[in-house]
């Protein structure tokens, strides 16, 4: 459950979020969300003996543990990468809204033009 939840949610919190803080704590809280729904799952199942119960008796979880960390530190480097893939969209579309209030093209508000050229030259 938090496997599929980290893929699903954890990618479009750093996209969607201009602040890489802001998205990574929204990942993390809803993520904890999650792992605290799937734990209580799991322990009413072991409880009520399930023969195919997640936890064995008297044996402490620990690679249940593990596991669930390492999940969520790759939702923080997905929301990592969904922050940088956001970047560049929001950072073309400034220059492109830039360019179009100014009536230039972008070689033009970045200084590289014909006529800065022939005087430099």
């Amino acid at each position: 459950m938090i496997a599929i939840f980290t893929v699903l949610f954890a990618f479009p919190c750093g996209f969607f979020f201009r602040s890489r803080l802001a998205g990574n704590t929204a990942y993390a809280i809803a993520y904890l969300w999650a792992f605290t729904f799937q734990s209580v799952y799991l322990i009413l199942n072991f409880l009520h003996h399930d023969p195919g119960a997640a936890f064995d008796d008297g044996k402490f979880p620990l690679s249940y543990g593990i596991v669930a960390l390492a999940i969520f530190a790759v939702g923080f480097g997905l929301v990592a990468l969904g922050h940088r893939v956001g970047r560049g969209r929001r950072d073309r579309r400034q220059e492109s809204a830039r360019s179009s209030l100014t009536g230039t093209s972008a070689s033009a508000v970045s200084g590289n033009t014909a006529a800065s050229a022939n005087v430099a030259g």
